[in-house]
């Protein structure tokens, strides 16, 4: 645990570490096969980090259902923070629709924690297990350590906002840099090298200059 407390604290931005508690999830609690953290902007969900194919799938689901564990949890007047769904191949009344679809994708069991609340807008780090009634009390402890980094790393962004934007920067700017590299045969250091320099050279961002890129190759395709 001490050791993960440094690995978080270590990392150069907000979204690496909100990648590497993910990943930490899935590493060092027993049993989880995939985590997530989930953003809830105005009734639209945002996945922040995913560790595991099913997470965006099933954050989606929550956010176009409007239902699940995590908003049941940031609706709830009595300050708890921690759901547990041991059993998913039940059924759930709670959230009908939504467990309905998350079995489809595999999910036995999930347990999770609320980051944060504001008005209508939440945040939760979610684990999914493949089987039933793989999280107990047990996973507490390190649930709570990597909720607890990821509510202090939401807390340094100013906005939500503003981690939506990096992750669509980040998407564009990896779709470019493949371009360039199956273009000109350019490694993945000199194809970034490309695109900055001609962000700075016409004083672009570096986004739009990514995504002029791709849309000027998908034009030619």
């Amino acid at each position: 645990m001490a050791r993960l407390a440094r690995d978080l604290l270590a990392q150069d931005s907000v979204q690496a570490t909100l990648d590497e508690i993910a990943a930490s999830a899935v590493k060092l609690i027993e049993g989880c096969d995939a985590a997530g953290i989930l953003a809830v902007r105005k009734g639209r969900a945002v996945t922040l980090a995913a560790c595991g194919d099913t997470v965006q799938e099933c954050d989606r689901l929550q956010g176009e259902l409007g239902e699940g564990p995590c908003f049941d949890l940031a609706r709830r007047k009595d300050g708890e923070r921690v759901y547990r769904i041991a059993d998913l191949t039940r059924p759930q009344p709670a959230w009908e629709r939504f467990a309905d679809q998350a079995r489809g994708l595999g999910i036995g069991s999930m347990t999770g924690v609320l980051l944060y609340t504001d008005a209508e807008d939440f945040g939760a780090l979610n684990l999914y297990a493949r089987s039933p009634g793989a999280f107990g009390k047990d996973i507490e402890t390190a649930g709570w350590l990597l909720a607890s980094h990821a509510a202090v790393a939401l807390a340094d962004a100013r906005t939500i906002d503003q981690l939506e934007h990096a992750l669509e920067t980040r998407h564009a700017v990896g779709e470019a840099m493949g371009i360039l590299m199956e273009r000109h045969h350019l490694s993945e250091q000199d194809a970034f090298n490309v695109l900055r320099r001609i962000s700075q050279h016409h004083n672009i961002k570096l986004r739009d200059v990514a995504q002029r890129l791709t849309t000027e190759h998908t034009d030619r395709a």
